[in-house]
């Protein structure tokens, strides 16, 4: 039977202390306790750096046996920087970032069993970096194919226009997720399965970001829900309990997406559950 995992992006919110971990639990603490709650999480922090080895190999320490963690590739090792300053002709080049790629993967060896997939987070790409889609998938294939073929992987794309039927042929091609993002910017992931069939490998990854300008209009302090987001989560539970019914998914929620990452977990896994 499928495996569906439900979770955060990060679990290092120090506003987190009370609502969710207990009063007085150190930093160093939360994982552990994180781990009692949750049997996943996205490590967001590899994004932008890779981590020590040691610190893998305590994440792998402290969770639970059944515990697994999806990661990011960090983003020196596909961007070279960060994606406000990009070089166009070093993105997804796998020539320039050989060395960086193999570091990467040798720390993520400490997770041992409880490696998840690895996420390529694409930002939002101008049209200075690839003239077109096509220039796009082009240098994304070259990229997919030097990966290390160990491990599940996902790729989240920020621009609107790759989003077609030529985007999930490559991933296709190299049995990687399309990962489901709902972010400002993008249509709802429940839309685009409506009009392509967004299961491109034996797993799907579900990521509810949402729009920070909003909620932080709102709070400086991700201890509570403050952004009514029931109609989506509505949405999204049917799409995970349909794209369950035959795949493994990991799902994330973000502060972002309603003001506290948890709730918003344990609030879709309840309506898929229900239903």
């Amino acid at each position: 039977m499928p495996t569906l995992r439900f979770g955060t992006c990060s679990w290092s919110e120090k506003s987190w202390v009370g609502p969710f971990y207990p009063a007085g639990t150190k930093s160093g603490d939360y994982l552990a306790h994180y781990g009692t709650q949750f049997d996943s999480v996205e490590a967001d922090s590899t994004y932008y750096a890779c981590p020590p080895a040691d610190r893998v190999r305590n994440w792998h320490a402290v969770t639970p046996g059944a515990f697994m963690m999806s990661t990011k590739l960090p983003r020196t090792a596909f961007l070279g920087n960060d994606a406000r300053e990009l070089d166009a002709g070093r993105v997804l080049r796998a020539e320039e970032f050989g060395a960086e790629i193999a570091r990467y993967y040798d720390v993520l060896a400490g997770l041992e069993e409880k490696a998840g997939p690895v996420v390529l987070q694409l930002p939002w790409l101008p049209k200075t970096i690839f003239r077109d889609p096509g220039e796009f998938l082009e240098r994304l294939d070259t990229f997919l194919a030097a990966l290390p073929s160990t491990g599940r992987l996902g790729v989240e794309v920020r621009n609107r226009e790759f989003l077609h039927d030529e985007l999930l042929a490559v991933l296709r091609k190299h049995r990687t997720a399309l990962v489901l993002s709902e972010i400002r910017g993008m249509p709802h992931p429940a839309d685009v399965a409506e009009r392509l069939d967004v299961m491109t490998t034996d797993f799907f990854y579900a990521r509810l970001i949402g729009d920070r300008a909003v909620v932080e209009r709102r709070t400086k302090s991700f201890d509570k829900v403050v952004v009514d987001k029931s109609a989506s989560l509505q949405r999204w539970a049917h799409l995970v309990r349909v794209l369950g019914t035959s795949a493994d998914g990991f799902i994330y929620v973000n502060n972002h997406y309603a003001g506290h990452g948890p709730e918003g977990a344990r609030e879709l896994k309840r309506l898929v559950a229900d239903r």
